[in-house]
């Protein structure tokens, strides 16, 4: 298994009015966080939060294209990202502790804190399709060029996983800096992560580990 520290490009936060962040989604333009009892899209190139959706907002988030996905209570709403209005929800997987979700080959993935597990789950019955085994606590997940990620945050430690999503065994892992935890997770598609910081009420951009075909970016150190 490959190890790294990782490399936080960018840190965003604290915003205004929020103690914690739950989630993390990326449609593209705006990064969106889960806080508690709304979603705020921020802009990833200033920092500056765009706009809020008032909807129950206390784990994971996901967008799949055209909606937004928000756990919640034990259930997943599907939000219309225009109006903000709740489309329909369906239960979440497990028997509550439901953490990370994201949006990848036409499912939703839904993370068990307290299981250890990962869930590929039907996005229009709640059905489960599939189950991956973790040896840790998983909070946030994502997908990028077919590659599955998940957190993780157990006590003062917290690490990014690129686990086989066959068989659940971990393939490369990027170790944050002690006392810095991933709640929320979501890829840009490309060669960064953003990461929830929980009750820190930050969001950390974290480099990708680079492939063969792809170029870094150049580290910044700002805050916002």
């Amino acid at each position: 298994m490959n190890r790294s520290a990782a490399r936080i490009v960018r840190e965003y936060g604290p915003f205004k009015g929020v103690d914690r962040v739950n989630g993390v989604t990326y449609d593209g333009r705006q990064v969106w966080i889960a806080t508690g009892e709304r979603l705020e899209a921020i802009d990833p190139a200033s920092g500056e939060t765009l706009r809020s959706i008032a909807v129950a907002a206390d784990a994971g988030t996901a967008f799949d294209g055209e909606h937004l996905f928000q756990l919640a209570h034990g259930r997943i709403q599907k939000i219309d990202p225009q109006s903000g209005r709740v489309l329909s929800t369906i239960a979440a997987p497990g028997d509550g502790g439901q953490s990370g979700l994201t949006w990848a080959e036409g499912s939703l993935w839904v993370g068990q804190y307290p299981e250890r597990k990962i869930y590929q789950v039907d996005p229009d019955t709640g059905a489960v399709l599939r189950t991956i085994e973790s040896n840790r606590y998983v909070t946030g997940i994502t997908w990028v060029d077919g590659e599955l990620w998940h957190g993780t945050w157990e006590g003062d430690e917290s690490e990014l996983r690129h686990i086989d999503p066959r068989s659940g065994e971990v393939l490369e892992s990027v170790e944050m800096p002690a006392g810095t935890g991933i709640s929320g997770l979501e890829s840009n598609g490309a060669d960064l992560f953003f990461c929830g910081g929980g009750g820190s009420g930050l969001v950390r951009a974290v480099q990708r580990p680079a492939r063969d075909s792809g170029a870094q970016l150049p580290v910044e150190s700002t805050s916002e």
